[in-house]
């Protein structure tokens, strides 16, 4: 009888040791859609440094593979019930899979990366 061991990290890449991170492998092979809710309370300034930085950051890192629902409190108070949103501005992740969620004005780049589960493209200066 065969034997499987995980895929060897030189050949294909680190093998998934937990299902969301098999279901985050997957979404990024697809080149799948990112689907994030931010939201926010009216346009004060933390409100809007927040979509500033994560409208950036989808620009940049996400180009043609994000889908950004911006949600004003003081306008559809019901919605933050349904993702459990108890500060703003918040930033969550629908899909791919796992949710994450996110506070503050989203001006830590590479924090907010690693929690979306994106390894940014190296410069030639690093």
């Amino acid at each position: 009888m065969p034997r499987f061991r995980p895929a060897d990290d030189k050949r294909q890449g680190r093998a998934a040791r937990t299902p969301g991170e098999f279901q985050q492998q997957l979404a990024e092979q697809s080149g799948a859609t990112y689907v994030l809710r931010l939201y926010v309370a009216g346009t004060n300034l933390h409100s809007v440094r927040a979509i500033e930085n994560t409208r950036r950051l989808c620009d940049e890192f996400l180009r043609g593979r994000c889908e950004l629902h911006v949600i004003d409190l003081y306008q559809q108070p019901t919605l933050a019930q349904r993702d459990r949103i108890l500060t703003v501005p918040a930033l969550v992740k629908l899909f791919p899979p796992p949710t994450v969620r996110f506070v503050g004005d989203m001006s830590d780049t590479g924090k907010i990366l690693r929690g979306l589960g994106i390894v940014p493209r190296k410069t030639g200066n690093e």
